[in-house]
């Protein structure tokens, strides 16, 4: 029969970074869903199935619950969107604006609770600089404005809000009229179009992007109800 310290070694070990991850992806869905106002260490504790103590060890209070929540969240969008790549890495890879609208049309169609969160933090805040998402975003807009595929002298600061908040505000209204996954590819890939069309005018230049002249992406509601018209006869 084992004794009380063989039972005791033999137990599997808590890994304080999965617990830690496993509390945050919580805060990140309360917080979405209540605003900062709704969140506490105890709440959080309670769903993600941990013991208080345990949650209070890695947030001391709320407002580090708070903080490290949103900046996970960004760190979040910084992998999904741009994989690897850190904030102050030098990116080398070919710009590809239309492959990053799409990836980034995506991922926020499939998670609207962290675009809200990351938009209400930046609305929130008055260091912008700070946030890494925003660090890697504005490093693209920049190489995309020292390339030949950009118009000159664009404001590269008001061209990265405009895009992402207009891309984290989309899925607030987008999801309610769709309901697969495949419906909502087609809308993703309909907004990323859309939104390089209007970079057209005053950011990039019509000539390196013909294929945006024209749409080619369906119509945002293909199943919606088809109108029928009548021909009328003339009168003799």
């Amino acid at each position: 029969m084992a004794s009380t310290e063989d039972r005791i070694a033999q137990k599997p070990r808590r890994d304080p970074e999965r617990t830690r991850e496993a509390i945050l992806e919580v805060a990140a869905k309360l917080l979405a869903r209540d605003g900062p106002e709704g969140l506490s260490v105890s709440q959080v504790a309670k769903v993600a199935g941990v013991n208080r103590g345990t949650a209070y060890h890695h947030f001391q209070t709320r407002e580090q619950l708070l903080k490290d929540t949103t900046t996970w969240v960004s760190e979040r969008l910084c992998k999904e969107v741009f994989g690897n790549l850190e904030p102050d890495d030098v990116q080398e890879e070919p710009l590809d604006p239309r492959a990053l609208s799409e990836n980034l049309a995506n991922f926020a169609m499939e998670n609207p609770e962290l675009g809200r969160i990351w938009l209400a933090t930046m609305l929130r805040s008055t260091r912008r600089a700070s946030d890494p998402f925003w660090r890697l975003y504005k490093n693209h807009i920049d190489r995309f404005a020292e390339s030949e595929l950009a118009q000159p002298d664009i404001d590269r600061e008001v061209h990265a809000a405009v895009m992402l908040f207009g891309v984290f505000l989309w899925p607030v209204w987008a999801r309610a009229g769709v309901q697969s996954a495949k419906e909502r590819q087609t809308m993703a890939k309909r907004f990323s179009d859309e939104a390089l069309r209007f970079a057209l005018h005053g950011s990039m230049r019509k000539e390196m992007f013909p294929e945006l002249a024209m749409p080619e992406t369906p119509a945002l509601n293909p199943r919606g109800p088809k109108v029928r018209t009548t021909a009328r006869k003339r009168a003799d």
